[in-house]
């Protein structure tokens, strides 16, 4: 049957093709020819196409595409209190933080230089507050997970003189982050989204050795960022939905991560305190449905990334339609529902598809979730 609350039979995880205005107006501001008025006058004008196009294809919820972003989480990252975005410095070899297969990301991260908080300032408040008064479907709000803030860098992007203990690093910034999902609900939003790679990377034999080189043990870090995660939506209002989603990498069409979600499935599915999951089950390297069988049997929802959103090749119905009922023999059909495997354009730059490639996609999720749920 249909769902009256989120996450609906037909989501999306967020992030959209940028348009060619935005891209062009966004290029003359780096240049200083477009003031930040004048900017923000045009993404405001883009955005609300964007949702209009949302609810004319049939979506529940909607969002703003991430359309005043560069990247899909450093932008809100970096506007924590305690926190700074920076070029890096050169790479002898290129940048081996993350590891697309066959691109390469720009060289910015994010740093702590301060002790973590957040402030009611925070720009993304006020960008959500514009979708919610845009918009009379439900307002979707996407934001990096706690873990996103150190994971790609590690220690070398938590100050020692501030956080000589990590162990207060993540007690403070489990604070920050509950600061924000309650920021957040106050500006009106109920259905929140914490994306978050490193979940998926835990699954990644390459992303694990990464991890020990740099002295982490995977199996204790996936833990310290299940409970980070925990302790920030642990005093949410009870009318707030809150996911998760899990991707295992998607610039500009590549992929970091291969790996099932065996390795993780239990604590993903009994021990993470969310509503919801989207996750990615568009190709062979994120393993089989199997996991699933380890989903609580009521009140959590498994959103199937079942359609790519990294090529415009439209999926057949009927192919997608046997996979929904291969993942039922391991979890009730009334706990699933459908989605894109992740976001169109993760950053500005976008994957590999056009717009109405898109939206065909967006509309073929709905049109399933028809067929499948009524």
């Amino acid at each position: 049957m249909p769902r009256k609350m989120p996450p609906f039979r037909a989501d999306e995880v967020g992030s959209l093709l940028r348009t060619p205005p935005l891209k062009a107006a966004r290029e003359k501001h780096e240049k200083g020819e477009l003031s930040e008025a004048e900017l923000t006058k045009i993404e405001d004008e883009e955005i609300r196409k964007i949702i209009r196009k949302q609810e004319e294809i049939g979506l529940q919820a909607v969002t703003d595409g991430e359309f005043r972003r560069a990247y899909w989480h450093f932008d809100f990252l970096q506007h924590l209190v305690g926190c700074e975005g920076y070029w890096m410095e050169p790479v002898a070899g290129g940048d081996t933080r993350v590891g697309f297969k066959g691109a390469a990301l720009k060289p910015w991260m994010v740093r702590v230089i301060g002790k973590l908080g957040f402030s009611p300032s925070h720009p993304h408040i006020e960008h959500f507050k514009f979708l919610k008064a845009n918009t009379a479907r439900v307002p979707k709000a996407m934001i990096p997970s706690p873990s996103m803030l150190n994971y790609r860098g590690g220690r070398d992007v938590v100050s020692t003189a501030v956080y000589p203990d990590l162990d207060n690093y993540y007690a403070d910034l489990a604070q920050a982050y509950a600061k924000a999902i309650q920021g957040f609900y106050d500006a009106g939003c109920r259905y929140l989204q914490l994306d978050d790679v490193a979940f998926a990377y835990f699954c990644d034999e390459d992303q694990r050795r990464m991890l020990r080189s740099r002295g982490d043990d995977p199996d204790r870090q996936f833990d310290i960022y299940r409970q980070v995660f925990n302790a920030a939506i642990a005093g949410r209002p009870k009318d707030m939905v809150v996911t998760t989603h899990l991707c295992r990498g998607n610039f500009r069409s590549t992929f970091v991560g291969t790996g099932g979600y065996d390795r993780v499935a239990d604590k993903l599915f009994n021990d993470l305190a969310v509503d919801g999951y989207f996750l990615e089950w568009d190709t062979e390297r994120a393993g089989g449905f199997e996991p699933l069988r380890l989903l609580p049997k009521r009140g959590k929802i498994v959103v199937l990334g079942l359609i790519t959103s990294k090529f415009g090749a439209l999926e057949s119905k009927d192919a997608v339609r046997r996979r929904i009922e291969e993942a039922t023999k391991y979890a009730s059909l009334d706990q699933l529902a459908l989605s894109p495997q992740c976001g169109f354009a993760s950053t500005e730059e976008g994957n590999v598809l056009a717009e109405d490639e898109q939206w065909a996609k967006l509309k073929l999720v709905v049109e399933i979730a028809r067929e499948v749920w009524g």
